[in-house]
């Protein structure tokens, strides 16, 4: 689930290209990103590092608890999950806001995006 918002700032090749690697690679690259200033600095970089940060903690909290209590399906669950990390991070590159349904929501409500 994408929604694109109105920004007065112009999403640059180098925003997206962010974006995608903060997905692909979360929660360690956003962790990163988080960190340089001038990265976190731009709207679109610092709204999908945080969000893949949330995303990639949570996906890997699940992965280990599944993984112990049912060792085939946790290492499924965690195919599974960064395949859609994946998905996020491509719909990110086409310069979209992404927003996960619960991830997002919980953000917000943080101040966090």
């Amino acid at each position: 689930m994408t929604e694109e918002f109105e920004t007065p700032d112009v999403i640059t090749d180098d925003d997206k290209l962010w974006a995608l690697l903060g997905w692909i690679f979360a929660p360690v690259i956003p962790f990163i990103v988080l960190l340089l200033e001038d990265k976190k600095a731009r709207p679109f970089i610092r709204y999908n590092a945080m969000q893949g940060l949330v995303a990639g903690i949570v996906a890997v909290v699940l992965s280990i608890i599944l993984s112990i209590l049912i060792p085939c399906i946790g290492s499924l669950g965690g195919v599974a999950i960064w395949i859609y990390l994946i998905y996020l991070g491509i719909q990110a590159f086409g310069g979209k806001w992404v927003e996960v349904p619960v991830l997002t929501d919980f953000s917000k409500k943080q101040g966090w995006v």
